[in-house]
């Protein structure tokens, strides 16, 4: 099947299945007379296997890892398991951050409920946020510190 057949049954867009290509994710396709590259069936398995793997936070190198495992045959759900375990740390670590900086603007929203209207005195540009306790911004698409 050509690369724009390929990329409609995986929504994946043909830059992407070159680039992937390119980096020994996919292997090379055989070329038609026309120099057309000509996928395989396998080749939509494997992107959709890499295209989910990626919807999980995997990183390239780490799905590259688990193909090359599978190639030689060797099991692959054991070391999975350990990057999802990974995953699972970082995904708990970004919910505990959420969370913490949840209850900083609860609390800063509630403490504007007592403040008289916001004026400039006293060299204070905004008493509001110079009273934040935040050092630090989430990483998970929250402020950026």
């Amino acid at each position: 099947m050509k690369i724009s057949e390929l990329a409609s049954l995986t929504s994946i867009p043909s830059k992407t299945i070159r680039f992937y290509e390119a980096e020994g994710l996919l292997p090379h396709p055989k070329r038609t007379q026309a120099g057309y590259r000509d996928y395989e069936g396998a080749a939509v398995e494997r992107l959709t296997f890499i295209k989910k793997a990626r919807i999980l936070g995997l990183p390239l190198k780490e799905v590259e890892g688990v193909l090359q495992l599978h190639e030689r045959q060797q099991p692959t759900c054991v070391h999975v398991r350990a990057l999802l375990e990974d995953k699972l740390a970082q995904a708990e670590r970004a919910i505990q951050d959420l969370l913490a900086f949840r209850e900083e603007l609860v609390r800063l929203r509630d403490r504007a409920g007592t403040l008289a209207d916001c004026c400039p005195t006293r060299g204070s540009v905004c008493g509001i946020i110079q009273e934040s306790e935040i050092v630090q911004g989430v990483n998970a698409g929250g402020p950026h510190g």
